[in-house]
């Protein structure tokens, strides 16, 4: 393991064009469950949602079909107004200060990179920070939807304020999705953390990269066998190999 980290470091340290693609496993460290592991979102026993099926609790229909549902799920599962970034949010920040790191490209919509510092992040998958009227575009804050008193929050010009977050039926944001592959295909080196590469389309971007090398950080190993970089598969935390990072002179 440490021959690894050491390998990690001596990239890190001679590349000035890094993008870091980054899924579930990044936050869990913060507190915030993933969806498919044994503990995540959709294996958590809740009686009020039992009877549905996870991924409808998160879908375009459940939002029109059964909004009062749709909104009861977001606000007891989605809120992460409390929690903080994690080690590894703070290490891409500081990459991104140093000139280092160009863009983090997330399928995470917690905004805690850019709590950290980051401020180059595109966000495939939306934030639950953000929400608008669906009715009239109307710009919400991040408090609006957890704080309203109406089960199915509405605009003024009573429209449903949803938030910014891509649901499943829904297609992902053209302007992130276009900056992520623009910068994936660009960079000399790509750090892929805390994904399984699973969910589609967001986990094919990673084939837009040319670059020198690829690195995966992942508690799971994965296949990356088809990329003709240079490739280094570390099975950890993230967090933990960050830290590690740190500790090698």
């Amino acid at each position: 393991m440490q021959d690894k980290i050491g390998i990690l470091k001596e990239w890190i340290d001679k590349c000035d064009n890094i993008v870091f693609f980054g899924g579930a496993g990044v936050s869990t460290e913060s507190g915030v469950p993933d969806f498919r592991s044994k503990d995540g979102l959709y294996n958590q026993h809740d009686v009020r949602f039992d009877r549905y099926r996870p991924e409808y609790l998160l879908s375009h229909s459940c939002l029109i079909d059964e909004p009062k549902v749709y909104f009861e799920f977001h606000r007891q599962k989605m809120d992460t107004r409390e929690i903080e970034p994690n080690y590894a949010h703070k290490y891409l920040a500081g990459l991104e200060r140093q000139g280092k790191l160009k863009a983090v490209v997330t399928q995470n919509i917690d905004g805690l990179h850019q709590k950290a510092g980051s401020r180059k992040v595109y966000e495939i998958h939306g934030s639950a920070l953000r929400n608008y009227c669906m009715k009239c575009g109307k710009v919400y804050p991040e408090d609006y939807i957890f704080n309203s008193t109406e089960d199915v929050p509405h605009c003024d010009c009573g429209g449903v304020i949803r938030p910014d977050i891509t649901l499943y039926e829904e297609c992902l944001p053209d302007d992130a999705v276009n900056h992520a592959v623009e910068a994936i295909s660009k960079a000399q080196m790509l750090i892929i953390g805390g994904t399984s590469l699973t969910v589609y389309p967001a986990a094919s971007y990673i084939n837009y990269f040319r670059g020198q090398y690829l690195a995966v950080i992942n508690r799971d190993r994965l296949d990356i066998s088809r990329f003709g970089a240079q490739t280094l598969m570390i099975e950890d935390s993230i967090g933990k190999v960050f830290k590690s990072i740190d500790g090698v002179n």
